[in-house]
């Protein structure tokens, strides 16, 4: 038990930082003129986008990585993850944020942005199989910055988000100690380059240049898993 809770801890960080500049964000709200949070938001974006291709030029096997994201968004898509976000959203809305038109796109756009990619992943990764969680803590430093001027636009929805980080990069981290046999190098190379292709998505949403539907790709990142967890039990 104590090993588990001592995995989570760089998920429990990130969640909370998710949180605490959520509330600095939201209290600080007037005090941000609309220009400012324009051109801000237009940075984390390009930020966002050069943090997807720095780890999706990482990749060993760019095949993989096409079928990994062409399989993935079809079978996102039959499921309909992201209409699924929307309706959370919607309804932690109707309960949490009734007088904010915007909860739900911060909660979808910041629980998107900060579960995929490869910070998320890796660093949950390290913190499962090594207890290194020196990742996680780096990027609860980005994504409590990013949530003050999240929450400064979009409100208390981004708050909410510090769930989805938490369930996500938890449930990486307590996979990773359990089955870490199975989660090779190549593995978590691919897995990254995947989730940093995803992240470059998510850059171009908040840079309003076309919206992808990121949340549908989701099941792209579990392809490389699949693939090499069956390339080691049949040994080809």
């Amino acid at each position: 038990m104590e090993i588990r809770r001592l995995s989570m801890l760089g998920s429990i960080v990130n969640a909370g930082a998710v949180v605490l500049g959520s509330i600095l964000g939201i209290l600080i709200n007037k005090g941000i003129k609309e220009e400012y949070r324009k051109i801000v938001m237009d940075g984390v974006g390009l930020t966002v986008i050069i943090m997807g291709i720095t780890s999706a030029i990482e990749s060993q096997n760019l095949i993989l990585v096409i079928i990994s994201i062409v399989l993935g968004s079809i079978i996102g898509q039959a499921i309909g993850i992201e209409d699924k976000l929307d309706k959370l959203g919607n309804r932690l809305e109707e309960r949490f944020g009734k007088d904010d038109s915007n909860f739900s796109k911060g909660f979808v756009t910041a629980s998107l942005l900060y579960c995929i990619g490869a910070m998320a992943v890796v660093g949950a990764l390290e913190s499962g199989l090594t207890g290194d969680h020196s990742t996680l803590f780096a990027k609860s430093i980005i994504d409590g910055i990013a949530s003050v001027i999240f929450a400064s636009t979009l409100g208390i929805g981004v708050a909410f988000s510090a769930i989805s980080v938490f369930v996500y990069e938890g449930s990486i981290s307590l996979l990773a100690s359990s089955l870490g046999s199975l989660l090779s190098t190549e593995a978590v190379t691919e897995m990254s380059a995947v989730g940093g292709i995803l992240i470059m998505a998510i850059g171009f949403n908040v840079l309003g240049i076309r919206k992808v539907n990121a949340g549908n790709m989701l099941p792209a990142l579990l392809i490389p898993l699949l693939y090499f967890g069956l390339k080691t039990a049949v040994g080809f």
